[in-house]
């Protein structure tokens, strides 16, 4: 069992500033995790990358990756061992930060994860995240998708995992995927997100690249469950039509997972 200190000192990474947080690499959250004070970290060197920005002295890394994962289970949320989990997640590699899901209808368990590269990502599905579905006995599925290649698009619809900031606190969150092969810079991005502009409730978008696969999705910030319900079951089914392929849809209750998810550092709530 770990300490209550120990516990209380990660725990207290909520309390830090979201972009100076997540400017910190794996060697810094040691240091911070062992006793480091917020005005120590702020001056202290951090790796940085041709994708980072300087804001509040500190510096902003960009995903390059993201992470989709959902286990095979039916656990309330309030009855999830999620503060466990998180200081598991604490230590992985490249972790940015990650947002809860709890499935609407099913109470599966799962989260978007933001990488700082798509090595780290790609050990996280590989070696982490299977050890943890074993560990509770459940089938997982995992995604891992290009962050780099779909940030214009992103930004263009107030993505907050890259340069914008929470305004009004998520309802609900959609989980999309398009069973089509398009490489991004082929994909109309453009002109879908006038369409989706005029979507009701929907608050931002984070565009969707699958790794080695080329499929579209999203994860979807809306105001409300209902107008998150509307778009799965309505509007997203009648794009994939035009397609011609098969998708997959997730609705997600935004309210039950934001003390967990603002311990990892969630872009989507305010600390």
């Amino acid at each position: 069992m770990m300490s209550n200190t120990k516990y209380n000192q990660r725990h207290n990474v909520r309390k830090i500033n979201r972009r100076r947080m997540i400017a910190m690499s794996s060697k810094s959250l040691f240091s911070f995790f062992a006793g480091m004070t917020t005005s120590t970290f702020v001056n202290a060197s951090v790796l940085s990358t041709d994708e980072t920005i300087k804001e509040e002295n500190a510096i902003v890394i960009s995903p390059e990756a993201f992470v989709y994962t959902e286990l095979q289970i039916s656990v309330p949320f309030y009855e999830a061992p999620w503060k466990d989990i998180n200081l598991r997640l604490l230590d992985q590699p490249g972790l940015l930060n990650k947002t809860w899901l709890s499935g609407i209808g099913n109470n599966s368990l799962g989260g978007i994860y933001a990488f700082d590269s798509i090595e780290n990502a790609k050990k996280f599905v590989t070696v982490y995240f299977p050890e943890e579905a074993k560990r509770y006995g459940v089938a997982q599925t995992s995604r891992i998708f290009d962050a780099k290649i779909t940030k214009e698009a992103s930004n263009d619809m107030n993505s907050l995992h890259f340069d914008s900031e929470v305004i009004i606190k998520p309802g609900a969150f959609v989980y999309t995927e398009v069973q089509a092969n398009i490489p991004f810079e082929n994909v109309p991005w453009k002109e879908r997100n006038v369409m989706l502009k005029q979507q009701s409730g929907l608050l931002s978008k984070t565009w969707l690249s699958g790794l080695n696969t080329n499929t579209i999705g999203g994860i979807d910030v809306f105001d409300s469950i209902e107008n998150a319900k509307e778009f799965a079951l309505n509007t997203f089914p009648t794009v994939t039509k035009k397609m011609g392929a098969a998708f997959y849809t997730r609705v997600f209750d935004a309210n039950i997972v934001e003390e967990a998810s603002i311990q990892m550092n969630s872009p989507f709530f305010k600390k």
